[in-house]
């Protein structure tokens, strides 16, 4: 049993270092500081750390740690909710002694020495919670590590609209309020935008797309961030705004990032995108992706494939 031959490691290493994937997301940060404050609690002697970006909106989980690299030579690497190695936002994993992949994408390469991979959880810190559970006689929980799980479910679950929820999910919440954990402050917390935010909310329902057969889309383009004055994390977050748009299915948020390196975020409610994700440098779930453009001129290619993908799926329920 996989899940076993973790616990065996975590309790083997004295010195335990959790990576997160570039441009974290709340599911990332729960899982990574779920999984820290979990081993911290129930091995206080233990040194464990977590490493990556900062995520501004989900910063009240925890904060990521700056260490040396030295650090790693000895110790055990835990890389939570990356499908590929090029994600991992620390690199310097690979120089640790063992590496284990915790993991809920559909996977794109392998890597570490040991895997557990479930795509049929809809976030790693689920994997991570019932990780707790099953073991729950030799682990222990802390406040800290209830509020970064329950974040990280509610987050990739999109407040459990998604139907990648499953029953499962609400048993393994429940252990959460059980606990003792206020639900209703985290999601009052992840709930609160800034004015400008709110500015650039009303500009995407005011300025969004649609192609002939009904994908929905927004350029988030530089000028547009600058124009708001809001990160490019919040402008991203905006994705979802189009996810209620009648007759529209699929949904893409376009945004430019570092290098001016263009990226598209999908959503669907009806057709597998992952596979059109994948055919753009990017990935995830099937209903859930990220494809990586490069070009601003790539976008029209990508909104022509959707916009057939979404045809077909019409088609198909006639």
């Amino acid at each position: 049993m996989v899940q076993k031959q973790i616990l065996e490691k975590i309790k083997e290493f004295n010195r335990i270092i959790i990576h997160m994937h570039i441009r974290p997301d709340g599911d990332c940060y729960g899982a990574g500081f779920g999984l820290k404050n979990i081993i911290k609690e129930s091995f206080p002697e233990k040194e464990v750390y977590v490493v990556g970006e900062n995520a501004e909106y989900v910063d009240f989980v925890g904060t990521p740690d700056i260490i040396d690299d030295e650090l790693f030579k000895e110790a055990l690497s835990i890389v939570v909710d990356t499908a590929s190695e090029d994600r991992v936002s620390d690199q310097r994993f690979k120089n640790a002694k063992f590496v284990i992949k915790i993991d809920h994408h559909i996977p794109v390469n392998d890597y570490g020495d040991l895997i557990y991979v479930d795509t049929t959880r809809p976030a790693t810190a689920q994997i991570i919670l019932e990780f707790f559970i099953r073991f729950q006689e030799e682990l222990k929980m802390n406040m800290e590590a209830a509020v970064a799980l329950y974040t990280g479910i509610v987050t990739d679950t999109g407040r459990f609209r998604f139907r990648s929820v499953t029953a499962d999910t609400f048993i393994a919440v429940a252990h959460l309020l059980n606990y003792g954990l206020d639900f209703a402050e985290i999601l009052s917390r992840l709930s609160v935008k800034s004015e400008n935010l709110m500015k650039l909310q009303g500009y995407v329902l005011l300025n969004f797309q649609k192609t002939e057969n009904g994908v929905a889309y927004v350029k988030m383009l530089p000028e547009v961030v600058e124009k708001f004055d809001v990160s490019l994390e919040e402008a991203t977050s905006l994705v979802n705004e189009l996810s209620t748009l009648e007759d529209c299915p699929v949904w893409i948020l376009f945004a430019e990032y570092e290098n001016n390196i263009v990226r598209a975020r999908l959503r669907s409610k009806g057709p597998a995108i992952n596979e059109l994700a994948n055919k753009y440098d990017g990935g995830g779930h099937a209903l859930a992706c990220g494809a990586n453009l490069g070009t601003w001129d790539k976008t029209d290619e990508l909104l022509k494939d959707a916009d057939e993908l979404v045809k077909a799926y019409k088609e198909s329920l006639k």
